[in-house]
């Protein structure tokens, strides 16, 4: 992989913003983890970090009268406040739909939407419009036949102050550019509906630096959410707002393109990065993808399309392009695979989740280690080994092995994966 030059955000911006988790889910969503409850969330927001969290799923009756319980509306920010830890972080109404309709010559479109609400009244009156469309109980992320552009009018009625984000643009089975169910371009798929469409979650195999190839989406907020399925995951992708910390801000910001900057999975280690096979274990580049003609070489079964093939299919700008006045991103790797790299413990350790807590309390969250000590404060807090870790991912000096048909691409700091070379990417943000 080549080397990225590129201007980020100052240290100073660090200061002036605030880092949030926008689309997460519940203990009510499929293949969740039963600990994704608000006191969880909650605390483990904190340690990471994050000053507003997601509330995800409010669309499930029971979570949602599990919401009402926890969480306390404060008029002042337009936000929740969960009761047992009014310091923070804070929440916002979010919950994600999957919409399966037929538009085009596609017969099976399936996009999944992130919708954000400003109050719990307003929420209750979109849970109200969706039960009529179907099951609310079934899912945390419920499924609806009815259209992109049908559901944003529809959601307008009720309150202008709602958003619609399509949730994690990219990935092959269920988004809005997906290669499998999804359209070519935001007016094509929300039709009158797209001047109510602000902004696009990237999704953990894509990154910004991906999405600014092609210039229909200028005008379009880029956010980076986490899509976290257990506490563990929160903040592992997260957008950096400018204060102050209120429901109307954050609703100007992602309308308007003001944020300040996001915090990056590096896109390869997105289960969807690459093309493949995972059946077989096939792992393909697009051009190696398209010199096959889209077929695995030990099956001949159709391939899945990746992340960046898509891209490549719809870009009119060259990789590398940066446009003017745009929030960059960080690209960051999550503390805990660097504790088991640096550890050589198992993700699963007990070990590892005790040294966790160690140096998040030392630091005060895992975004102060990894963003915002000083290389003298990291030096003098951390093992020798771990402050070397740390200061390598903040220079982007890693090596990468993509993922591919649902399979995570993997980051390493101190090991290489032949044939890959070192991916760099220089981040001004930090000095040294």
């Amino acid at each position: 992989m080549s080397k990225k030059n590129q201007t980020f955000p100052s240290k100073e911006l660090l200061e002036n913003s605030f880092l949030a988790d926008l689309h997460i889910h519940s203990k009510y969503s499929k293949a969740c983890s039963q600990k994704m409850e608000i006191p969880q969330i909650a605390q483990i927001g904190h340690k990471k970090g994050l000053s507003l969290i997601g509330t995800g799923d409010f669309t499930h009756p029971a979570w949602f009268k599990e919401l009402k319980n926890w969480l306390e509306f404060d008029p002042s920010s337009g936000l929740l406040i969960f009761k047992n830890l009014p310091e923070g972080p804070k929440f916002i109404l979010t919950s994600e739909v999957s919409l399966i309709f037929s538009q085009g010559e596609k017969t099976n479109r399936r996009v999944h939407l992130i919708l954000i609400a400003p109050n719990f009244e307003v929420a209750e009156e979109i849970n109200l419009y969706l039960s009529k469309l179907g099951s609310l109980t079934v899912d945390g992320r419920p499924t609806f036949g009815i259209s992109c552009k049908k559901l944003v009018l529809d959601l307008m009625t009720i309150s202008k102050e709602i958003m619609v984000i399509p949730a994690h643009a990219w990935t092959p089975w269920y988004s809005v550019f997906g290669a499998f169910s999804g359209f070519d371009s935001l007016e094509e798929a929300f039709e009158e509906a797209t001047p109510y469409i602000y902004a696009i979650e990237t999704g953990l195999s894509s990154d910004p630096e991906m999405n600014w190839r092609i210039s229909k989406l200028d005008s379009i907020t880029l956010i980076s959410c986490s899509d976290a399925h257990s506490p563990a995951k929160l903040g592992r992708e997260a957008t950096a707002f400018f204060y102050p910390l209120t429901y109307e801000n954050i609703y100007f910001s992602i309308k308007t393109g003001k944020i300040a900057f996001t915090i990056e999975f590096y896109p390869e280690e997105g289960k969807y990065h690459f093309d493949g096979h995972r059946n077989c274990k096939v792992s393909l580049s697009p051009k190696e993808a398209r010199a096959l003609g889209l077929k695995c070489p030990k099956c001949g079964e159709k391939i899945t399309i990746g992340v960046l093939h898509r891209i490549e299919d719809l870009a009119d700008r060259e990789e590398g392009y940066i446009p003017p006045n745009k929030p960059l991103s960080v690209h960051l790797v999550p503390l805990i695979e660097i504790l088991s790299e640096v550890f050589n413990l198992s993700p699963t350790s007990k070990t590892l989740g005790k040294l966790y807590e160690q140096y998040t309390l030392l630091a005060g969250s895992e975004f102060n280690l990894l963003l915002k000590l000083s290389k003298d404060e990291l030096v003098s807090l951390l093992p020798e080994k771990l402050a070397e870790a740390i200061l390598k991912v903040r220079k982007g000096e890693v090596f990468v092995k993509p993922g591919y048909d649902g399979e995570y691409g993997v980051v390493k700091v101190f090991s290489n994966f032949e044939p890959e070379e070192p991916c760099l990417k220089q981040q001004s943000l930090f000095s040294f």
